[in-house]
């Protein structure tokens, strides 16, 4: 199997290429629509307007661990609201559950802020390390939204079960809130308390969406087709067996 994959790889590998420098020319770049992506620029606008600060949250979980692509997801998306934010001095709240994740927070905060011409509105206390315990970290977080005017909140990153406790919260505050999870058994509890949810591999392609650097858009354009590709394959051989059976 392994020697399969890695066929199949440098098989793509010619195409991801030629589907980059074509995004980098500006030929093709279209990406399929994604849920929720479209929301994160309005809800940025939102505090701005209001004043209110706006609740981000990275997952429970670190950086070395089994979840570290759902952790990077959501630092990804942090990145991105972090520039916006700075540029319209919108007040940022945001919650980390794992020691490795604060400094890298800070950091994308600080980057930030000096990108957009201003260093001295960048505060290290916006980034809160709440617990590491799962439970205990979704308590102080609902405590967050519960006791701060949270305008929005954008949850992106590795949840379980505690996330039910965060979820409500702010649904029952009427807050909006984007969320994006791949923990199968925490999607019932998104659909049920976000507004927009993002799912699976959606929330892994958020960071791709945002930033559209070539190479990874080429990476994702090569996702959707080779998936096709291997949809037609399996219908063909189905074909096939019943055909010739």
């Amino acid at each position: 199997m392994e020697q399969i994959g890695l066929i199949i790889l440098l098989l793509l590998l010619p195409l991801l290429i030629w589907l980059a420098s074509r995004v980098r020319a500006g030929k093709i770049g279209a990406l399929r629509p994604l849920p929720g992506m479209e929301d994160l620029p309005g809800a940025v606008g939102r505090s701005a307007e209001t004043g209110q600060p706006l609740h981000i949250s990275v997952g429970v979980a670190g950086v070395g661990g089994a979840a570290t692509a759902e952790t990077w997801a959501g630092l990804s998306v942090l990145s991105q609201i972090a520039d916006e934010a700075a540029a319209c001095d919108t007040p940022l709240i945001v919650t980390v559950a794992d020691a490795t994740v604060l400094p890298l927070a800070q950091e994308i905060l600080k980057q930030a802020y000096i990108r957009q011409g201003n260093p001295e509105g960048y505060d290290p206390a916006q980034v809160r390390l709440i617990a590491p315990n799962p439970i205990a970290y979704a308590a102080g977080v609902a405590g967050v939204l519960s006791q701060e005017r949270i305008i929005g909140n954008i949850m992106v990153g590795s949840f379980g079960d505690e996330y039910l406790l965060m979820g409500e919260t702010g649904a029952q505050r009427g807050i909006h809130q984007t969320v994006g999870a791949a923990d199968p058994r925490t999607l019932p509890f998104v659909y049920a308390s976000a507004d927009e949810a993002l799912i699976g591999e959606d929330m892994f392609a958020l960071g791709t969406y945002l930033n559209r650097l070539p190479m990874q858009v080429g990476s994702l354009l090569v996702q959707d087709r080779a998936r096709w590709v291997v949809a037609a394959a399996i219908i063909a051989v189905a074909v096939v067996k019943l055909v010739f059976r």
